[in-house]
């Protein structure tokens, strides 16, 4: 038998005055076309050996919207889903505060528009996927915690 090795995949959920950005996928991506996602990625091979996830997820994030966030990156989750039947994906999530920045479609192959959503704006939106909605929650947690 031989072993399968993860695709590795980061996403941020990014938070700003209540609210939380997603963007919503392009109809050109391979993997969940149209749905509205955290942003992020896959990880790239790199050089620099340390915050290899924390610096790649950044450059995901200015790549794909423009927006910056603040170095302190906290670990929200990690999960495993296939993207196809033959290819494992170890998704991890991150909290992460917005800097600056206005949300850009930069590439329309890959995001092709943003919004800001609040916890009851989630909650009630049938087009958010349950694992997004799961991942904001958990962050949530993370940050009410971190709060205290």
């Amino acid at each position: 038998m031989i072993a399968q090795k993860y695709i590795v995949n980061v996403e941020a959920a990014i938070y700003k005055d209540d609210k939380w950005l997603l963007g919503k996928r392009s109809e050109h991506e391979d993997y969940e076309p149209g749905v509205i996602s955290l942003i992020g990625g896959k990880v790239e091979i790199v050089e620099n050996k340390e915050l290899v996830l924390e610096n790649e997820l950044k450059r995901e994030i200015l790549e794909e919207s423009g927006v910056e966030i603040f170095d302190e990156i906290i670990y929200v989750k990690s999960n495993v889903f296939m993207m196809n039947v033959d290819t494992p994906v170890l998704d991890v999530v991150f909290l992460c505060r917005y800097k600056k920045g206005t949300p850009t479609d930069k590439d329309p192959n890959e995001i092709i528009s943003f919004d800001w959503h609040s916890l009851e704006d989630l909650k009630n939106n049938k087009n958010i996927k349950s694992w997004t909605k799961d991942s904001i929650n958990q962050a949530f947690i993370k940050m009410t915690e971190l709060e205290k």
